[in-house]
């Protein structure tokens, strides 16, 4: 692994199962005419495709979906090439120094390669949606980690506002199942801890609470099982978990122990669009597995 791929990955953990992580990368370099970055091969073999932090997205050359990919074949295939020729900030790839898209932001921004020089020394272009870009001397990995510090001065992206240990979420096919409670008598930073203690380990993905106090949400994940789950304080009082389909009849049993544990009671299951689900284990039109 490149030092900046590794230091990367001791900063932001990968995903025990990184998903379209492996491939022919002879084939496919051979098919686009270059090869890629060093660091690039190393993030998609640590992490695969996903997201940093809900916000930048990592793609990868592997896997059939659709959302998967490097932009410059699914603009191809979407019929959006020349559009993009016309707004892109310079030529695209394969036009000799164009710009080949590695990734993404929740906000459409796109994360390109300057395709200037040889691969390992081509730098980071942000190309936003309205247009606007601006280039970044360094390569992928130290990209990424420089935005998840907090050290990257962009006029175009978001910060990556203090908070808990930056996360990457792996981009699977996952359910969705919303938990709404009754409130119990034990107050929200007791029946918290009572929670994670019941799914542990757990890591952090960040936490909100109203000025008054009164409301608010816990985000975090298990480490291992990857199941992600927000609990809201009030205003409902809910669990909301996602987790991969062959996991359910595991995340129920815990989930519905940490309940008991909690002293509160389960008054309404639903799916991911809100539909109400009779029992833990029926199956919503809505969940079948889908890319993200």
């Amino acid at each position: 692994m490149t030092e900046t791929a590794a230091s990367l990955a001791r900063f932001v953990t990968p995903p025990t199962v990184p998903v379209d992580a492996r491939g022919d990368w002879p084939a496919g370099e051979a098919a686009l005419g270059t090869r890629l970055p060093g660091d690039y091969r190393h993030l998609v073999a640590a992490y695969g495709w996903g997201e940093f932090c809900d916000y930048l997205r990592l793609h990868t050359p592997f896997g059939t979906s659709r959302y998967n990919g490097l932009a410059w074949q699914s603009g191809r295939r979407s019929g959006t090439a020349e559009r993009d020729r016309e707004r892109s900030p310079y030529p695209l790839h394969p036009a000799p120094g164009g710009l080949l898209i590695w990734g993404g932001t929740i906000d459409a921004d796109r994360l390109c390669w300057l395709t200037t020089g040889t691969p390992d020394r081509w730098p980071v272009v942000v190309w936003s949606r309205d247009g606007r870009y601006e280039t970044h001397p360094m390569g992928t990995a130290a990209f990424i980690e420089e935005w998840a510090r907090g050290r990257v001065s962009s006029r175009l992206l978001a910060d990556m506002e203090p908070g808990p240990a930056p996360w990457f979420t792996a981009f699977r096919p996952r359910l969705h199942r919303c938990l709404r409670l009754t409130e119990g008598p034990l107050d929200h930073e007791r029946r918290l801890a009572i929670l994670r203690d019941a799914l542990a380990p757990t890591v952090d993905r960040g936490t909100w609470r109203s000025e008054q106090g009164d409301a608010g949400q816990d985000h975090f994940a298990t480490v291992g099982t990857d199941w992600l789950l927000t609990y809201d304080m009030a205003r409902p009082h809910q669990i909301r978990i996602s987790f991969p389909p062959e996991d359910a009849p595991e995340a129920g049993r815990r989930l519905f122990a940490a309940v008991r544990r909690m002293r509160c009671e389960v008054t309404r299951i639903s799916a991911s669009r809100g539909e109400a689900l009779p029992v833990w284990g029926a199956v919503a039109t809505e969940d079948t597995p889908r890319e993200t």
